[in-house]
């Protein structure tokens, strides 16, 4: 799947054929990067780690000490010894285990936080081609779901980890340097344990993807329906719904519980195979004891480090499984960053020309969108709008009208033709600058769950709100905004919930007065207006046309007689082009339209 070049996670790539292979952690790598850039905590975090594992090393010494010597009446003064040592080197433990914890639980969040935004940022970037056929509920589940189980094991799990991997380690040599023989038979088990962790990670690994995938699913159905709950409601759909749901969530569980099942069965064999080699040893040490071949004392520093070791490796069968999820993760969210936009900043972009004249062309533009690659959406459409030309663009739905605006801002690149912006071809501009000569009040009008004040803004953030009341009062918003309880700083709700269909088209007319842009876009702006409002918000548009060249694409032709020139579109084509009263004249499409819309008889007179 697909901001810029940040590729700190790269993709992976998967052999074509089945190749056996050690379990992929190699995603986590991914993270590195992350990693480095907060070095100083990583790497304090590391030295409260050896300090609390070489304090926790300390103990056995101590213990076997204590046994040989403390119980002999000539060494009794011992015991009040290293009793008081045990006390400093626990104490010592619980203030590096508490560094360690806060250093490592404080990199993992903020590690993801950095990811998280990233990530946001990037999604951003892509292009229309990608939000064709990507779920936002699955992108949602990314940014949140993943990122947390990677929060996880950046933090607990890869602490864990690490203290384990250096007390097995130092518990480890340990036991070779108090008894050798006994370390000999104790380190024949380790590969074999160490080869059912790495056998049986790649399984839970796949595993937990699955289930990551699952998820992802019922999450994006979810935003979906959540979405639409007022539709649901209206077709009495909810209980359809819910079960829908459920089903997702079911299999969802399904998929967690299979994940779950494999990570129970590899703790539980690599605890057997570890406890069972600590009891076999601790039975061929007794027998030394009682040969006299070792002292209490030794035999139990042997035992203690063993268990040490042991309990490592089997707290590492625990965390392996939820690092493996975490690779999973790290491996779905590096899908997507390496997911680049087909529309991009060219690597040296050509500028537009200033001042801004707002001069608008189609040469010969063809275009299918790209989940229909078969059904083209424009073929050879040409035409120029001259600075603060008014065009009106009409024609049946499907012809092609909106896809013009979608490639004038640049949404998508043609196959073949050029769009240009002021004599420049916009693939080869930076999208940026194109877009911003645009303001565009679309059919469909985005909302979102803060002050109408802020969504006025979102078409220039840096107006004042001396500004965006302005804006507001031309586009006629003015007029429902002073009967709310809070006027301008009232909140909307999700997707404007609170707002009727005219009051959001008022707003985002606001915006696109706001913006100052030289070319202005309409794209139905008044559909959702009653005829008392259409007329006053038509007077504020007309007064904002002025000095800009303006596109409306519209279905009333009541609406269009007043531009300078009208596009009448069929089949993706331009087919007819004149002024009203000349389209009426030839009898084409045009005509047809204005007598089903005006009535037979008086050719839209």
């Amino acid at each position: 799947m697909p901001v810029t070049q940040a590729a700190s996670l790269p993709s992976e790539t998967t052999p074509t054929a089945p190749v056996p292979r050690r379990p992929r952690l190699k995603p986590l790598r991914a993270l590195w990067p992350h990693i480095l850039r907060y070095r100083g905590r990583a790497a304090a975090a590391l030295v409260a780690l050896v300090v609390a594992a070489i304090a926790t090393l300390v103990v056995p010494i101590a213990v076997r000490r204590m046994i040989d010597l403390g119980f002999d009446e000539s060494h009794a003064g011992f015991i009040d010894r290293y009793f008081g040592v045990m006390i400093g080197v626990v104490a010592v433990l619980a203030i590096a285990s508490a560094a360690r914890y806060y250093l490592v639980m404080t990199l993992g969040e903020r590690i993801v936080a950095d990811l998280r935004a990233q990530l946001f940022a990037h999604v951003l970037t892509l292009d229309g081609g990608f939000y064709d056929s990507a779920r936002s509920g699955e992108l949602i589940s990314r940014l949140t779901a993943d990122t947390t189980q990677i929060k996880s094991a950046v933090g607990a799990s890869a602490s864990i980890a690490l203290r384990n991997l250096v007390l097995f380690f130092g518990a480890a040599v340990m036991m070779v340097v108090t008894s050798p023989w006994l370390s000999a038979t104790l380190l024949i088990a380790i590969p074999v344990i160490v080869a059912v962790l790495l056998g049986a990670g790649r399984g839970v690994r796949k595993r937990s993807r699955n289930a990551q995938d699952t998820l992802a699913e019922a999450s994006a159905y979810a935003a979906e329906a959540i979405g639409a709950v007022r539709s649901l409601q209206a077709n009495t759909a909810e209980a359809s719904a819910a079960r829908h749901f459920a089903g997702e969530v079911e299999q969802a569980f399904n998929a967690a519980s299979d994940a779950v099942r494999a990570r129970a069965w590899l703790t539980g064999f690599a605890i057997l195979l570890i406890f069972a080699s600590v009891v076999g040893i601790l039975w061929a040490g007794a027998n030394a004891v009682l040969a006299g071949t070792m002292t209490a004392g030794t035999l139990g520093q042997f035992v203690l480090y063993a268990v040490l070791a042991a309990s490592g490796l089997g707290q590492l069968g625990e965390v392996w499984g939820e690092i493996s999820q975490a690779a999973g993760a790290t491996e779905r969210i590096a899908e997507l960053l390496a997911e680049q936009p087909k529309v991009s900043r060219p690597a040296v972009p050509e500028a537009l020309p200033e001042p801004a004249r707002g001069a608008v062309a189609f040469d010969n533009v063809a275009f299918a969108y790209p989940t229909r690659p078969d059904l083209p959406a424009l073929s050879g459409v040409s035409f120029a709008v001259r600075p603060g030309e008014r065009v009106a663009v009409v024609g049946p739905s499907g012809a092609g009208k909106s896809t013009l605006f979608q490639l004038l801002l640049r949404f998508y690149d043609p196959a073949s033709g050029r769009v240009e912006v002021d004599g420049v071809d916009i693939a080869r501009a930076d999208p940026e600058a194109v877009r911003a000569r645009i303001a565009l009040v679309p059919q469909d009008v985005a909302i979102f769950a803060t002050s109408i004040r802020e969504n006025i803004r979102l078409g220039r953030p840096d107006a004042t709100d001396a500004e965006v009341e302005e804006a507001g009062r031309l586009a006629r918003a003015d007029e429902f905004v002073t009967r709310l309880p809070e006027g301008w700083e009232t909140a909307v709700g999700e997707r404007g919930v609170t707002l009727s269909g005219g009051q959001r088209q008022r707003i985002a007319i606001a915006r696109a007065i706001l913006r100052r842009a030289p070319i202005l876009l309409l794209d139905e702006a008044t559909s959702a207006l009653d005829a008392e409002s259409e007329t006053l918000v038509q007077q504020a548009l007309d007064r904002s046309m002025e000095g800009r060249t303006t596109l409306v694409i519209a279905h009333r032709l009541a609406t269009v007689l007043s531009a300078d020139r009208i596009l009448v579109m069929e089949g993706g084509r331009v087919v007819e082009e004149g002024n009203h009263a000349s389209l009426v004249a030839q009898g084409g499409l045009y005509a047809r339209l204005a007598a089903l819309q005006f009535g037979e008889g008086n050719g839209g007179k």
